[in-house]
């Protein structure tokens, strides 16, 4: 691949990553907590009756986005790690689009940090989902 299509590709991966945290903060920000009114449920909890690692995670989202983070917690206990991610990843895809547009300086090493940075990140917020499924596994 020539640098512009690697340059062009790593815009559009970034954009749709930006894009992708947006509708989950929008779906955070438009149902409510309080009104129990999300369309997505637990598909886990629905077939085993056994709440999973990750429920409660919308609603607490919810609750997070309000301003009411310690009940976000007592839903979810990773929520508030899981949620900083996804805002710091915001963050990241907004700043590393605009230096894609802006210049290709460093690009290359620009690709790989993210990469190391958000692995380690994705690691600490996910890390009780991915104990948990280690758990069940072994």
């Amino acid at each position: 691949m020539n640098h512009t299509a690697a340059r062009r590709a790593y815009f559009a991966v970034n954009v749709i990553f930006a894009g992708v945290i947006l509708l989950i903060m929008g779906y955070s920000a438009f149902y409510s907590p309080d009104r129990n009114n999300y369309p997505v449920v637990c598909i886990h909890e629905k077939l085993t009756g056994e709440p999973c690692p990750s429920c409660g995670l919308s609603h607490a989202f919810s609750l997070i986005i309000r301003g009411r983070v310690d009940e976000a917690l007592q839903l979810n206990s990773a929520s508030l790690r899981v949620f900083l991610f996804f805002v710091l990843q915001l963050i990241m895809r907004i700043a590393i689009g605009i230096w894609n547009l802006v210049t290709d300086r460093w690009l290359k090493q620009i690709t790989w940090i993210d990469a190391l940075t958000s692995s380690v990140m994705a690691i600490f917020a996910f890390y009780p989902f991915l104990r948990a499924l280690w758990m069940a596994l072994f």
